[in-house]
């Protein structure tokens, strides 16, 4: 992975970290279940960014391996619709 990459996926978890420890709170709290689905649905929806990313930057790295000769282009696009799925 490449480190921008990287470091915006870190990012991204950091903050979905935050989110997590936000929901916590509001369940100690006893705060309103509307509340509390909100910001679930919040922080699963920034977990499918971060899978999306990861999946756009791992079919980059195919397609590139795959001009260069050195990646079988059909194996390489049954494990990317694998992955997809596996986040779908």
């Amino acid at each position: 992975m490449a480190i921008d990459t990287q470091t915006d996926v870190l990012n991204r978890l950091k903050r979905i970290e935050g989110q997590i420890r936000g929901l916590q709170r509001l369940i100690e709290e006893r705060k309103d279940c509307t509340e509390v689905v909100h910001q679930l649905a919040a922080a699963r929806k920034a977990l499918d960014k971060v899978g999306f990313l990861i999946l756009t930057h791992r079919m980059q790295e195919c397609a590139e391996k795959n001009r260069e000769g050195d990646y079988n282009a059909e194996k390489a696009m049954d494990e990317a619709m694998k992955l997809f799925l596996t986040l779908a």
